[in-house]
Formats: structure tokens, sequence, C-alpha cells
């Protein structure tokens, strides 16, 4: 119920607790159910990232590189298990030291960030080294950590959990992740270890299970059109990235300190955006797929249907067969 701590704030509470205060127990269980859902669909999410990893890129990369679709699969399935057990230990243990989400939040800048800029140049660079993507992340963490630590030396003459989550240590730490790395890959790649990698024969060394291309039609797989997503795709993301990570935050720097009226003209904005970006993921897939959805629907109840696509022919022939 409101008002909250800064304590329950930094644990997530905020949303429960506007819920419960404006819609009573049918906000309670509304925002239960979303987090339900957000919580599944995270962490289906995050399973399948990790056990494609280790099923793709270090099972059939270094221990059988003919593996069959069924034994990736098993590997991914037991991977995913163990990862939950994983995942679900360390947040017990989190629990135990006392961690709020809030600090959870900010300390993986600290752990993850010195990966960002490495893995980029990567995707993007032709002269990036893979042995200096390695240094740069595995570098960058020490460095942030050292000064996530020194920070909160500085700032409050002691190191507790307390000292360590405050927003300019925090911040400190992600920085120092972010940045040292960077420029650590830079230099690595640029003087040390340059390579001269041809993209374009990045195309003929991902290699299909059992050269399965069922769901790949022509235009996933011609040239011009990729060209076209990818610029389209570029374009727009470093528009957004300007908005977000430059205008948006300036735009709070002539406030100051938020008065009621600027910060409900904030939170309106924060509104219309999460209300635009659910509009937009919930209806445009549906958009985008109707013919799929359709020609599977009208298979389902037996009925006649238009042409399908390629893609699609052989499982609505199997419908109308049952």
């Amino acid at each position: 119920m409101l008002p909250i701590t800064a304590s329950e704030a930094g644990s997530g509470l905020v949303p429960p607790a506007v819920a419960f205060h404006l819609l009573s127990n049918a906000g309670s269980a509304l925002i239960l159910t979303m987090l339900f859902m957000a919580i599944v669909s995270t962490g289906s999410a995050e399973s399948i990232a990790v056990s494609s990893l280790v099923a793709y890129d270090i099972y059939r990369e270094y221990f059988n590189p003919e593996a069959t679709g069924k034994q990736i699969l098993f590997v991914s399935r037991i991977v995913i298990v163990v990862f939950g057990l994983l995942m679900g230990i360390l947040s017990i243990f989190l629990d135990w030291l006392g961690l709020n989400l809030g600090w959870v939040y900010l300390f993986m800048g600290c752990v993850i960030g010195s990966a960002v800029i490495p893995l980029w140049n990567l995707m993007t660079w032709d002269k990036a080294s893979a042995k200096g993507a390695i240094i740069a992340a595995w570098g960058g963490f020490i460095l942030a950590i050292s000064g996530w630590l020194i920070g909160a030396t500085v700032q409050s003459g002691s190191i507790t959990i307390a000292n360590l989550g405050t927003n300019e240590v925090m911040l400190s730490g992600n920085l120092i992740a972010i940045c040292s790395s960077g420029i650590i890959h830079f230099v690595h790649s640029k003087f040390i270890d340059p390579q001269n990698f041809d993209f374009t024969t990045l195309d003929a060394k991902i290699r299909l299970v059992e050269n399965d291309t069922s769901g790949l039609t022509a235009e996933d797989q011609d040239i011009e059109m990729l060209d076209a997503a990818y610029k389209w795709i570029t374009v727009r993301g470093w528009v957004l990235t300007i908005v977000l990570v430059v205008i948006w935050p300036l735009l709070s720097v002539p406030a100051g300190k938020f008065s009621k009226d600027y910060f409900t003209f904030w939170v309106l904005l924060a509104i219309a955006w999460g209300f635009g970006a659910a509009i937009i993921i919930t209806f445009l897939p549906l958009m985008e797929s109707s013919e799929e959805i359709g020609a599977i629907a009208k298979g389902i109840f037996g009925m006649k249907s238009n042409p399908a696509p390629k893609e699609l022919e052989g499982e609505e022939d199997e419908f109308n067969d049952a």
C-alpha cells in the first residue's frame, strides 16, 4: 500500500502498490498475472538462449560436429534444466544476502557491460580481433569491479552492500566496464592483432542442422532484401539510440528537481510509450502473419482455402487429411 519506503521501491514494489491503490484487489490480481507472464516469458527466452549457445557453439562446434537435430535437442533440454536450477539457487542466494532488485539490476552492468563493445566490434568491424575481444571483456570486467569497490571506499570510507549500491558508485562501475573494454579491444585490434575478416564469407560458414531449410523462403535468403533490412534496422536503431540515450535524458536537465506538473507530464509520456509499444508488439505480428494464421485456421475446420504459402502447404494438407 502507498506510500512505500525506498527499500520497497528498490525491491520493485512500486507497480503492485500503485495497482492496489487504484484498483484494490483487482489491481493485485492483474499485477500478479502480468508478473507471472513476464517471468515465464523472460525465463523461457533466457533458457533458450543459453541452451542454444551451449548446444550449437560448444557441443556441436567442439564435441560433435556432425550432431543430429535429435542430439542437439537432447543437449538443449539438459542445459535448460541445469540452467534453471542454477538460476533458482542463485536467486535464493541473492535474497539471503539481502540484495534487492534494483541493486542486482544496476550491478549487472558492472558484470556484463565489458562484453558489449567487443561483441559489437566483432559483428560490425572487419579488423576486430577475437583474442582482443576476450582480453577486453575480462580486462574490462576486472577494471569495473576494481573501480566499483574503490568508488565505494572513496565516497563512503567503507565497503558495504548499501555503499556499493549508491547510484554514483554503480554508475562508475558501469562506465568503466563499457568504456575500458572498448578502448582495450580497439587498441588490441588496431595495433597488436589486426584482422581482415571478409563478411561475405559469413553466410557460407553457417551450417544448418541436417541441412534443414524448412521455414526459409527464397525471400529470406535474398541478398538484396537482407541488405535493405540491414539499412532499415541500422537507421532506426541509431535514431532510437540517440532519442533514448541523448535527447530523452537531456529533457530532464532544464527541469532540475521535477515539479508535480512536470513529473505528471513525464509519467504521461512513459504511459503513452508503453501503450504504443504494447499495441505494436501485439497487433503487428498478427497482421504480418494473417495469411498463415488464416490458412491454418481453415485447415483446422476443414475449410477450403486459397493456395497457402509454400512453407505451410504441407501443414495445411495434414490438417485437411485429419
